[in-house]
């Protein structure tokens, strides 16, 4: 991970919640989050029903109060923000809230001065490119993997919100469980 001295500007952490039904006649699962640069909202995304909510913070209390639903796993985004011309980059790592394990490494990049995805799209295409074609040259464990969630079938506009990006993560995280639980299949 990168320090503050490489000029990158610490973020607050991301956590992202993994709920299951506790009634068969409620939607199976979904995704439950907040997002640092709005610490008043707190986003849902059921991802079965492709329907991403906005609410306030206090949602989470009356989630737990009404015990329809179970927390299965809790993971913590954390990282750093850079600012790289007209890019910005969040890179950060990805841990369950109650342990250090090492899940994954998120990389978020937008480009400021278009907030259209269409417009946006080829200067994003151009930058995983290079971005593979660096990581393709050295040795690491692991791999990358592009997460490009169709927006529209959430119902939402080619206008970037913290809408996309509650889908983004969404997205990135059920990536990681069905990861973890592949593992586990192979394990046992």
């Amino acid at each position: 991970m990168a320090s503050r001295k490489a000029g990158g500007r610490l973020l607050s952490p991301t956590t992202s919640l993994y709920f299951e039904a506790m009634s068969p006649e409620m939607p199976r699962d979904f995704i439950g989050m907040s997002l640092p640069e709005q610490p008043s909202k707190y986003y849902f995304t059921l991802r079965s029903h492709r329907i991403v909510v906005e609410s306030d913070v206090s949602v989470q209390n009356i989630m737990e109060k009404l015990q329809s639903y179970k927390s299965r796993v809790a993971l913590i985004f954390e990282g750093f923000q850079y600012q790289l011309g007209d890019f910005q980059l969040r890179v950060g790592k990805v841990v369950p809230s109650h342990s250090e394990n090492l899940r994954g490494i998120v990389m978020e990049v937008e480009y400021l001065p278009i907030s259209s995805l269409e417009k946006s799209r080829r200067i994003m295409e151009e930058f995983i490119e290079i971005w593979q074609e660096a990581l393709s040259k050295r040795s690491l464990p692991g791999h990358f993997i592009h997460v490009e969630p169709n927006f529209s079938e959430f119902g939402l506009s080619d206008h970037y919100t913290s809408q996309h990006t509650a889908v983004q993560y969404a997205t990135v995280m059920a990536q990681l469980i069905a990861s973890a639980q592949a593992v586990s299949t192979v394990r046992n």
